[in-house]
């Protein structure tokens, strides 16, 4: 089951669209989701998340805290909803497109795909941009 929080004014429209995204796309990589919430904030917010639990002093545009077992996928997804905004900005791409590319990165780490050798950042951005695809076509 996933759950989507608010601790601001941003609310995702059609929001069942992009849990089912989610969930199908963890099926594809065979795994489940029993329990993910994911956390929609400002950067604020997010910011004292990494400082409290992470002792990181800087702006992130998510955080997960995974809790997962094998292919049981179990934890929660803070995301900063101005980070996406000004990362869409500046990547020139729209806001749904980077949030759902933050959203399918921080389910992708529960899933066991790291990110912080280039070889794993290599696979990270194909996995990212797959699902992306995937997405989009269920948009248009």
């Amino acid at each position: 089951m996933i759950e989507l929080f608010y601790e601001t004014e941003f609310e995702i429209k059609e929001s069942q669209i992009w849990i089912d995204w989610v969930t199908e796309s963890m099926k594809s990589e065979g795994k489940s989701i029993e329990e993910l919430n994911y956390i929609f904030c400002d950067d604020e917010y997010l910011l004292e998340i990494n400082r409290q639990y992470l002792d990181h002093d800087y702006y992130t545009d998510v955080i997960g805290f995974d809790n997962s077992e094998d292919d049981v996928l179990t934890g929660d997804i803070f995301i900063s909803v101005e980070r996406i905004a000004d990362n869409a900005e500046q990547n020139n791409v729209s806001f749904d497109n980077e949030l759902a590319r933050v959203m399918i990165h921080g389910i992708l780490h529960f899933a066991g795909y790291p990110d912080k050798e280039e070889e794993e950042k290599r696979i990270m951005t194909e996995k990212e941009n797959f699902y992306l695809n995937r997405f989009q076509q269920i948009k248009a």
